[in-house]
């Protein structure tokens, strides 16, 4: 009799210390998953993360330190550049096609300007690649916007000369509710 209840208890301790050695080995497992890039979870947290990266895109974009401003100078700066296009656009009114324009403007002259100083350095200038457009795309575009035109002015004749009654009236319907 006492050897069974030794027997018994010596089991149940024998399952205590497989629960138990299995609970630290799972634990262990979760831990060492980062560092062993050979475990399956790794594998397989690798696959799911956008374009396979190992880090996830907020550690990579930086935006958790930019949203929480751990990195000063970086919040600063966008903080201070959407504050002087806020400033340029909405109380100043500049328009973005103006805006455009000017910095367009003011790369053709500094691009002119360099050319012109490379001359007095003795360097060869940069190399600007000739843009070549090919005709055809515009001229069908254009034919095709011609006839769009010839047909929308073939029906405002028709509708102000009394050919289509219906659309003349309900062209002067539409004009009293404007």
């Amino acid at each position: 009799m006492a050897e069974e209840s030794e027997r018994k208890q010596s089991t149940v301790e024998s399952v205590k210390g497989n629960i138990i050695g299995k609970i630290h080995d799972h634990d262990s497992s979760l831990h060492s998953d980062h560092k062993n890039p050979s475990s399956p979870s790794f594998v397989k947290a690798k696959i799911y993360r956008v374009f396979g990266r190992e880090r996830p895109v907020h550690h990579v974009l930086g935006a958790a330190d930019l949203l929480l401003w751990r990195n000063k100078k970086i919040s600063a700066g966008v903080l201070g550049g959407a504050t002087a296009i806020w400033v340029l656009f909405e109380l100043m009114e500049y328009h973005l096609l103006t805006l455009l324009c000017h910095t367009f403007i003011l790369s053709i002259a500094l691009i002119f300007l360099f050319s012109n100083a490379y001359t007095f350095i003795h360097k060869t200038p940069p190399h600007i690649p000739e843009v070549h457009l090919p005709e055809e795309p515009f001229l069908q575009v254009a034919s095709a916007l011609t006839l769009e035109l010839n047909q929308a002015l073939k029906l405002l004749r028709d509708i102000a000369s009394g050919r289509n009654p219906k659309k003349f009236l309900m062209v002067c319907l539409l004009s009293c509710l404007w």
